[in-house]
């Protein structure tokens, strides 16, 4: 097991996970992913910049954030519908901006997440996941302002994945994007519809993974990516990682890595 046997023997080696070459990048080859950054030890604002830098000082391979568009059609970083008791989909920025998160940050524009996820960063991919739109033809939207805005700031390297459990999303952005990496969270489709698409994985929920465990064997066989959300169990964390998958999403970290250097010195072991 890649990731196991490295961690455990201490050495620091890194894959490359992007959508363009950059040598300077090199994401840190083990598959935790922060789920909204790494928010949780240190009671930070979920989809916070301080969550993600978080992220970025534990050296997670990946951080994930959500994406919504406001009724000015500006791109935030946030996950539910709503925000300070607004709906996001018919406010403006400004009318959300004036609530500022509990950390004192301001709401953060996707423009501004990005950069941030830039700076002092050369081992933490951004996981950017694109939440679907309740009023019809806006989803084309999302997708299609999500990636000229990341070709407009250069960050086609730092972006690892695009997410949704909108298959039109996803499949607007590899039409944009052909070389883009997209993972299906909705837990709908067989790893060989995904891979009939185009699709780069799954990012599936734990329990209907383990309701499928054939999936598990079949995306393997068609060189698909595997993920899981949100794991925050032990069991599910240890299961998942005797299972080789390529990432784990969860709102763990720092569990994550110490049951990954647990679970690689019982297989070197034996």
């Amino acid at each position: 097991m890649r990731h196991l046997i490295t961690l455990f023997i201490g050495i620091e080696l890194f894959s490359y996970s992007s959508t363009t070459q950059n040598p300077e990048i090199s994401f840190a080859d083990n598959p935790v992913v922060a789920h909204r950054g790494a928010w949780k030890a240190k009671d930070l604002p979920q989809n916070s910049v301080a969550a993600l830098k978080e992220a970025i000082d534990l050296k997670c391979t990946g951080s994930e954030f959500d994406v919504r568009m406001t009724a000015d059609n500006i791109l935030i970083v946030t996950h539910d519908a709503d925000y300070a008791g607004l709906d996001i989909e018919t406010s403006t920025y400004n009318e959300l901006a004036k609530h500022k998160l509990s950390n004192g940050e301001i709401l953060p524009t996707l423009r501004d997440y990005i950069v941030a996820g830039m700076t002092n960063n050369s081992t933490t991919a951004l996981v950017c996941e694109l939440k679907p739109s309740k009023i019809e033809g806006r989803n084309i939207r999302i997708a299609e302002k999500t990636v000229a805005l990341v070709k407009e700031l250069e960050a086609e390297a730092y972006i690892s994945y695009y997410i949704s459990f909108s298959y039109e999303l996803i499949k607007r952005i590899k039409d944009i994007e052909p070389k883009s990496k997209v993972l299906y969270l909705d837990g709908s489709k067989s790893p060989q519809e995904l891979k009939t698409d185009g699709i780069t994985g799954l990012d599936y929920a734990v329990w209907k993974l383990k309701n499928n465990k054939h999936w598990i064997v079949e995306a393997k066989v068609l060189d698909l990516k595997l993920n899981s959300w949100t794991v925050n169990k032990q069991n599910d964390i240890d299961w998942l990682l005797t299972e080789e998958f390529d990432y784990i999403t969860t709102d763990e970290p720092e569990l994550t890595f110490e049951r990954l250097k647990v679970i690689s010195k019982s297989i070197i072991k034996e």
